[in-house]
């Protein structure tokens, strides 16, 4: 498993824990709101990330190892749907904080359902077109910088996404993080830098 789709295995795990929470939210539970909200900007943020690292970084270096410029088009235009169905779930999560009840849940759920279905096709065709590649190609010099471009970004971004991506990972996903990232990195980035989504976002769906 790459750690590509280790990343997709946790998008798609807060997808589900956004409409479980939302199906079941209390009327008038401001709290609960509040806290769904902190998850939901931590989310956002990670989802956003990821698709428009994928544009600008991960997309050059795979064309030039070899993964054809009208596939990445296509991966594209995905990302423009998602990112629309993001802007609106976006709104909802946004009123449900302000006006925390159920007849805003199912809004907000509504909206999450459509942002479920437009990311989860995108990153179903996206494994199934590209993960072999990265399977096959892990030495590949482009694989090697694409992975060196990413790990330029701050420690702060990256001890947040650590603790984020791990959260309620399979062992599969969890051998598959071990394999790309050493443990010494992981375990003082997540010591310093994952402490607030360990203890803000982490708890909330506990």
């Amino acid at each position: 498993m790459s750690m590509n789709k280790v990343i997709h295995a946790a998008v798609r795990r807060d997808l589900d824990r956004f409409l479980a929470a939302l199906a079941a939210f209390p009327d008038g539970d401001a709290g609960r709101a509040a806290d769904l909200g902190r998850a939901w900007a931590n989310f956002d943020a990670q989802l956003t990330e990821h698709h428009e690292g994928e544009h600008g970084i991960a997309w050059p270096h795979l064309e030039r190892a070899g993964i054809p410029r009208e596939l990445l088009d296509t991966m594209d235009a995905e990302h423009e749907v998602m990112a629309g169905a993001l802007r609106g779930a976006r709104t909802e999560m946004a009123a449900l904080v302000s006006r925390p009840t159920r007849e805003q849940a199912a809004v907000a759920h509504t909206a999450m359902e459509a942002l479920k279905a437009a990311t989860v096709t995108h990153l179903d065709h996206e494994e199934a077109e590209i993960e072999t590649f990265y399977l096959e190609h892990e030495d590949h010099p482009e694989i090697k910088a694409m992975g060196r471009e990413f790990g330029k970004r701050s420690p702060a971004f990256a001890g947040r996404f650590f603790a984020w991506v791990t959260d309620g990972a399979s062992p599969e996903e969890e051998a598959a993080f071990k394999e790309n990232v050493p443990g010494p990195v992981f375990a003082v980035m997540n010591a310093v830098w994952g402490r607030g989504y360990r203890k803000e976002i982490a708890p909330v769906w506990r």
